[in-house]
């Protein structure tokens, strides 16, 4: 049986009422501080996006500090994430402007982190290259393993009006190729600032909370966005049978 933490959406950097950013930051640390602390071990901790909130290089160094961890991290880059200082800081590779995905080969699972953010702007888009890189993954990777696919944008509407504008688009190419896959057992994603489960391609497609605020439901009324809300996280937990079961925890 396997334990991954999810969150999403921390945001360093974020300024809240002229604060600096100094509350996002706090969130943060409040969420990573629980899961360090847990008596318990977790087999990763999965970051899916919008790490920084202006994709500067200075912003990069605080998450490198507050994503420090007993656990593995796994992060992949959101809408607000700039690749070249993303790389820089908190890969130490040379800035490019090419998608960053990543194979991570825990034991029991594989773990895809994809890069569906679009330079400039705030929908998401899983390109060709990315795509191709995800089936020679599944194609020739271990087969008998099952996989965990990750990313910021999900593919779906959530009924949340200024999420849906943004999502994943053109998703039926991701489709094609997760059907070509049947050892992907789960999709996790972000950028919804709102824990929330449905379906993808016959697929459990799971939204993690967000940290540094939450988005509210049209029947919940208010701006939208909620600022009071405690930070978020996921518990997802892979059994022997392929089965994954989530649990969603408010860290107050």
């Amino acid at each position: 049986m396997l334990t991954i933490a999810q969150f999403s959406d921390i945001h360093l950097g974020q300024s809240h009422k002229g604060d600096g950013g100094r509350r996002a930051r706090k969130r943060a640390e409040q969420v990573m501080a629980y899961l360090d602390a847990l008596p318990g071990p977790l087999d990763a901790v999965l970051v899916t996006g919008d790490l920084a909130d202006h994709g500067l290089a200075e912003e990069y160094r605080q998450v490198a500090k507050v994503l420090k961890s007993r656990h593995p991290v796994l992060i992949c880059p959101g809408n607000h994430d700039r690749r070249e200082p993303y790389r820089e800081v908190l890969l130490g590779e040379a800035a490019t402007e090419e998608p960053v995905n990543r194979l991570h080969q825990l034991p029991g699972v594989d773990v895809l982190m994809l890069d569906s953010s679009v330079p400039g702007r705030s929908e998401g888009l899983l390109d060709d290259p990315t795509l191709d890189w995800l089936e020679e993954q599944l194609a020739t990777g271990r087969a008998e393993v099952p996989a965990l696919v990750a990313f910021h944008h999900p593919p779906v509407e959530l009924h949340v009006p200024t999420v849906d504008a943004i999502r994943q688009f053109e998703e039926v190419r991701l489709a094609r190729v997760l059907r070509r896959h049947p050892r992907v057992v789960a999709l996790l994603c972000g950028h919804a600032h709102t824990g929330a489960a449905t379906t993808f391609a016959g697929l459990p497609l799971l939204v993690a909370p967000g940290v540094v605020s939450t988005v509210t439901l049209p029947c919940e009324g208010g701006r939208g966005i909620a600022f009071d809300h405690p930070p978020m996280l996921a518990f997802h937990v892979l059994d022997g049978d392929r089965r994954l079961t989530t649990h969603y925890r408010a860290v107050c």
